[in-house]
């Protein structure tokens, strides 16, 4: 193939090396990122040496990572990513600073200079985003407390390997650092930086919508996917322009867009992409392992690695109890934040020989590789031989989905909402399947003989498996109102036979399922409420007829008005509470009316605001 272009050799190579390795390595029970790593090393410059070029290609796989950052941040909501600030700037920085900080003590007191310590110890304390996000999806926790933890803290190290590059030249690291920056220089860069971030949220809220929205109407998907490659490069671009962290800005797009309704549509399109760019940055990272420097000192190598990895479980297994993290869930978690991360290449290679020389450098460069591809290995033997004795202190393991059910009724989410739900419908002898993650509730309603399948109904692989399908109704019963919204995306885009019963949390919840034309819609505590008014009517008392009429009127107006403001519940927040202050008060003065109506007409004395006590003759 002598006359064959670059590009049509390595594509060759690297789709042909990956689809023969990965299979494989999952039929073994090994996971796709070892066969990632397998796959580079045997193609690589200490393999078949088919590659000589790492370098470059572990920066065009990097992109792998800013696309899966940007997918992350269409998972998070602006509210919620603000929900989450203690928890990133909180733990993340206890994390690294932890972890920094017991790994700098380790290495200055192993020989090495302050410096060498320094720099070695904050690119050791950084963890693989992609390896840990991609395996807290595969086992779907992003959700659970260890998954929501561990984002933070990856998202956190995101932001730290910033000021971390950014101390370098303050250490007076690499020989080609350049000539000191004033003051002038430093706040040039600062308001660069500063414009930079604001033109991408201002830009995000105002100009990103309206040019999806354009695209959108030429009809054109092809377009619309390289609008969406164009906006993450754009970003991404932008970023690394200003020396900040190009997935970092990707997922700040992410985040603004979040709210966007082209959401799913991105995610559509550029979930493909992001998958296999993830492979090949696995390939790249299993390529870039320099057997050279292993082979030269493998014990030295064998104790960094184990070292760096011990001296970080026991730090991050320490904040994991701290946090809370569940305890079934924390050898995964411990594990994930343990390894060494992509971003510890960069501040290695950043550093220079003044305080790294090459061959330190590249020492360390290969311990962080090969806790990469041990870390996987590792949670394979946790899987095996620590997660049995963990869950044996937990309740009984779940029965998951593995056949396909055919019941008319899904339910999704069986706590006190969905069980009143459903054991109504069981009482009439109808086939319902329910769906519900919690373990505790599952294991309590095993007890009493309900049969609940153990699962994620925000997942379409396990709705299609429990029969949305073919299902007549999907009741949404969920307490997390944006797994709610999520199932009902899912299931209009691909269950549209199945008729939506939706359980709304609270109002702006109602809102959003009008938006998405949801036809059947109860508010969780309306109805309860309604009747608890009812009783408080009646002790002070009211008679019966009348405190039922009462909260029947104030049920009918209460729907009014709900239907009244729902046009500006997204805009004029002002309009919106002037409209519904004003129907409250209209509702009042007609229910004065209506009272005084009825006293005359009665010719009674009864008056509702005093007691039955006071009335009494």
């Amino acid at each position: 193939m002598e006359h064959a272009p670059a590009w049509l050799v390595n594509s060759l190579i690297y789709l042909g090396a990956a689809v023969l390795v990965v299979p494989l390595s999952k039929a073994l029970g090994l996971g796709s990122i070892i066969g990632y790593l397998v796959a580079g090393i045997a193609i690589g410059p200490w393999g078949l040496g088919l590659v000589t070029n790492v370098e470059d290609i572990l920066h065009f796989a990097e992109f792998g990572v800013v696309l899966m950052l940007f997918l992350v941040g269409l998972e998070l909501e602006p509210k919620r990513l603000w929900s989450l600030r203690r928890p990133i700037f909180g733990w993340g920085s206890a994390q690294v600073l932890g972890c920094a900080a017991v790994l700098f003590l380790a290495g200055w007191a192993a020989g090495a200079s302050w410096r060498v310590s320094l720099v070695a110890a904050l690119g050791l304390a950084l963890s693989s985003t992609a390896i840990a996000l991609q395996v807290f999806g595969e086992r779907n926790l992003l959700l659970t407390p260890s998954g929501q933890a561990g984002f933070s803290i990856l998202l956190f190290q995101d932001v730290a390997a910033i000021p971390i590059l950014a101390l370098l030249p303050l250490l007076a690291v690499g020989s080609d650092a350049g000539p000191a920056m004033t003051g002038w220089d430093r706040t040039l860069e600062g308001l660069k930086i500063v414009g930079v971030i604001a033109a991408i949220v201002v830009g995000g809220r105002l100009a990103l919508r309206p040019l999806l929205r354009w695209i959108a109407r030429s009809n054109t998907p092809e377009i619309f996917t390289a609008t969406s490659l164009l906006l993450v490069v754009a970003i991404a671009a932008l970023m690394q322009f200003v020396g900040l962290s190009m997935a970092l800005g990707a997922f700040l797009a992410g985040v603004l867009l979040a709210e966007s309704e082209y959401r799913r549509e991105l995610e559509t399109d550029i979930e493909p992409f992001k998958g296999l760019l993830l492979g090949l940055f696995f390939i790249a990272v299993g390529m870039s392992i320099d057997f050279g420097v292993l082979l030269e000192r493998p014990g030295l190598m064998a104790l960094v690695v184990t070292g760096f990895l011990l001296i970080k479980f026991v730090v991050i297994y320490a904040l994991a109890k701290a946090m809370a993290v569940p305890y079934q869930q924390r050898p995964v978690f411990t594990l994930l934040l343990a390894q060494g991360g992509e971003f510890a290449f960069v501040v290695f290679q950043a550093a220079g020989p003044d305080v790294l020389p090459h061959a330190v450098a590249s020492f360390l460069i290969a311990a962080v590789a090969l806790s990469m591809l041990v870390s996987p290995l590792l949670l394979v033997v946790i899987d095996k031989w620590v997660l049995p004795r963990y869950t044996a202190h937990a309740p009984t393991t779940m029965e998951e989905i593995s056949e396909q059910q055919d019941a008319k009724v899904v339910i999704c989410g069986f706590g006190r909402y969905g069980q009143i739900m459903g054991r109504m419908l069981d009482a009439q002898n109808l086939k319902i399947t329910v769906l519900d993650h919690d373990p505790d509730t599952i294991e309590s309603l095993r007890e009493f003989g309900f049969r609940v399948f153990y699962g994620d109904a925000t997942r379409l692989d396990l709705l299609r498996t429990a029969g949305a399908g073919t299902a007549k109704v999907l009741v949404v019963a969920v307490d997390d109102m944006e797994q709610s919204l999520k199932i009902v995306d899912l299931a209009q885009e691909h269950f549209p036979q199945a008729r939506l019963v939706v359980r709304a949390r609270n109002i702006t919840h109602l809102y959003q399922l009008l938006d998405r034309k949801v036809e059947f819609i109860e508010r969780e505590l309306f109805e309860s409420s309604l009747r608890s008014a009812r009783s408080v009517l009646e002790v002070l008392g009211w008679p019966a007829h009348e405190a039922r009429e009462t909260a029947m009127r104030f049920r009918f107006r209460n729907i009014q008005l709900m239907h009244e403001t729902y046009p500006h519940y997204k805009g004029d927040r002002a309009k919106l509470i002037a409209v519904a202050k004003k129907g409250r008060q209209q509702f009042q003065e007609q229910m004065a009316r209506e009272r005084e109506e009825r006293r005359q007409r009665s010719g009674a004395h009864w008056d509702p605001e005093r007691t039955e006590q006071e009335q009494l003759p």
